[in-house]
């Protein structure tokens, strides 16, 4: 570890042994136990009723994540309007979520509040294959510029995963799950609470022999062939822990850490025989001490967050140019690195509402390496080795007028050392009308995002002196409960711009004299608008239920004025609950996207397409349950990637256990 990042830790724990001396009144502390649904963390960074949020949120339940194949986990989050997911052909391939038609790497990814995008990508970006569902409590999804509350990579939204926190009696849950494509799949957990600790701990497991992820369903591609594809499998398992102990009737400390490897094969999707054996392996750790601690007769919450992760992808890229007896083998590797301190007070000021406030340390580094195999043998080089660091203030206050206007206005600065700086600003107001069950918001805000060490520092491509992405964009929506509840019905305008974008341009002329095969630049400018619809409809009580998620995008480049690659115009998801009878229920959804462009300047024209799922479930007594899935029932051929395949129609059955 770099003498910084010992620096950092050092005086981190030294905050945290003077903060625990701290005594004071008790009081219900955010992170002390899960909220309610109706209750959410990641709009303002506190606890705060969904009905007062004037930013565009949705929650989605562990009920819900746990009816999703543990192969695409990812795939949940098509249930929120504004998302889009992308799977690189199939189970452990590169996964990504665009929010509201921004990058990849502009969707903030958080596990227990903890960043994770992998510093040593390309743009900061999370890759989705690396998430497993453990025992997952709930995903927050906040839609909108959010680098005001969470900085840099929050530019269209942060998907916020919160893990279980034990409480109560010991608990446990098991299940096993088998079907299509040589499918296996695992899962243990325990959670509870004894005097004044609590825990939780899960693991998940998951193996596939799969299908190619080239070509597999193509037509175009299959017609053509000679020789068969072959298969490419993957591999994922995953472990989660939280242990909480309260030290005193005010004073809580917590750990928790997160871990999963993902190893999957692939094709190089190019060349002469673009179906390769090349392999990758990828593993992300996460590990946090928090310490929460009430002063001035609980006026004051204070919290102290130390935290570290680390990426750690390996490939064996293989390909082939002219013929299969002459292999291109070479072996990468790539190391991300993140240490973190962050002080976050909560101070309550009456009449005046809250304000939130603190600061944060965070140092990123990456290192990769490079060897040559085949068709001569080199020895290995390390092609980077950088990091940055960077500081942070933010600021945010929450208060209400009139009883039923509730306005929040915040801001932020990062200052990343020996690069740029950069500030950001949001307001957000709610209205609840009375007596109405109406709720009128608005929010708007800018957005920022700091270049990547590998957008900086590459020998090769890298620009120093790169500025940061920015953005402005609002929203304006309307959520509306009808029928006692029975009746929910959420509608959005949205609309964002996006300027200084970091795009790769080949132009020698705009590049250093030393970087002929181009580099990174700040040219790139965009806007997305779109509206997003959403709806949960009890049709009859305890028998039928609907639930509707639908987004219209309009999403173009603005140097072009052609849409950007792999958004679609239209895509949602519909869903059915029905319970015939007690302890069955059965869930038939159709999942619908759009015509896109699987490439930039509206290249590789992806059909739409619409899967139809249906997930049953029968609980056999307090203890046992069973279940199954069936997937892609029509066996629609669509590709979310270019030359990349999809499932066809598969089956899965399973069995569940909860004592």
């Amino acid at each position: 570890m770099s003498t910084p990042s010992r620096r950092l830790l050092v005086a981190a724990s030294v905050s945290v042994c003077a903060l625990s001396i701290v005594q004071a009144q008790a009081q219900d502390a955010s992170n002390a136990s899960l909220p309610p649904p109706d209750i959410v963390i990641t709009a303002t960074r506190t606890p705060l009723a969904i009905s007062q949020a004037g930013s565009a949120i949705s929650v989605i339940t562990a009920e819900e994540i746990a009816k999703e194949s543990p192969k695409h986990t990812a795939d949940v989050l098509r249930r929120v309007p504004g998302l889009t997911v992308v799977e690189t052909g199939g189970p452990g391939g590169t996964t990504v979520v665009r929010i509201r038609g921004g990058n990849s790497g502009q969707t903030l990814v958080l596990i227990d509040g903890i960043r994770v995008n992998d510093p040593a990508s390309t743009s900061d970006e999370f890759d989705f294959a690396n998430l497993i569902a453990t025992d997952i409590e709930r995903i927050e999804v906040l839609r909108g510029p959010q680098s005001a509350l969470y900085g840099s990579d929050a530019m269209g939204g942060v998907i916020n995963i919160i893990t279980k926190k034990g409480k109560g009696a010991p608990r446990f849950k098991a299940s096993v799950e088998g079907g299509s494509y040589g499918t296996r799949a695992g899962h243990a957990a325990v959670s509870g609470s004894s005097g004044p600790v609590s825990y939780a701990f899960a693991t998940t497991g998951f193996d596939t022999a799969g299908f190619s992820r080239y070509g597999y369903r193509i037509r175009r591609i299959e017609n053509a062939r000679v020789l068969p594809l072959e298969a490419d499998s993957a591999q994922r398992i995953g472990a989660s822990g939280r242990v909480a102990v309260q030290l005193s009737q005010d004073v809580e400390l917590e750990f928790g850490g997160y871990t999963s490897f993902n190893g999957a094969q692939y094709d190089a999707g190019f060349g002469d025989f673009p179906d390769t054996p090349s392999q990758s392996q990828q593993r992300l750790y996460e590990g946090h001490t928090r310490l929460t601690a009430y002063a001035f007769d609980g006026l004051l919450r204070n919290s102290i967050l130390v935290s570290a992760t680390r990426t750690n992808r390996h490939y064996r890229d293989v390909s082939y140019f002219g013929s299969l007896a002459s292999p291109f083998w070479s072996n990468t590797g790539y190391v991300g690195d993140r240490v973190a301190a962050e002080y976050q007070g909560d101070l309550k000021l009456g009449a005046f509402g809250l304000l939130t406030f603190g600061a944060k340390v965070e140092r990123d580094s990456m290192t990769s390496t490079s060897r040559d195999v085949l068709p001569v043998p080199g020895l290995p080089r390390e092609t980077n080795d950088a990091s940055q660091t960077t500081r942070s203030l933010y600021a945010l206050h929450q208060f209400t007028l009139f009883d039923n206007l509730h306005l929040s206005f915040g801001g932020r600065l990062d200052d990343i050392a020996d690069g740029d700086r950069f500030g950001t600003w949001r307001a957000t107001a709610a209205y609840e009308i009375p007596n109405t069950d109406t709720k009128l918001r608005a929010s708007v805000g800018t957005g920022a995002k700091a270049p990547s060490l590998f957008q900086r520092f590459d020998p090769t491509y890298g620009t120093p002196d790169l500025q940061a992405e920015h953005s402005v964009g609002f929203d304006v929506g309307v959520d509306q409960r009808l029928l006692d509840d029975r009746l929910t019905l959420s509608a959005t305008f949205f609309a964002n711009r996006f300027r200084d974008l970091i795009d790769f341009t080949f132009d020698p002329a705009a590049c250093r004299p030393s970087q002929p095969f181009g580099c990174y630049l700040n040219v790139a400018r965009a806007k997305t608008s779109g509206v997003e619809l959403a709806a949960d409809v009890d049709v009859i009580p305890t028998w039928l239920r609907l639930k509707v998620a639908y987004t219209h995008l309009q999403a173009f480049d603005e140097e072009t004025h052609l849409r950007l690659a792999r958004r679609p115009q239209d895509e949602g998801r519909i869903g059915l609950i029905v319970t015939p009878v007690a302890g069955l229920s059965i869930e038939p959804s159709v999942i619908f996207v759009g015509e896109r462009f699987s490439s930039n300047n509206e290249k590789n024209r992806l059909a739409p397409y619409a899967r139809f799922d249906v997930y049953a479930d029968y609980r056999i007594n307090d203890t046992f349950s069973v279940y199954a899935r069936a997937e892609n029932l029509t066996n629609a051929r669509y590709e979310e990637v270019y030359n990349y395949g999809t499932a066809g129609r598969s089956f899965y059955a399973g069995l569940r256990a909860t004592w």
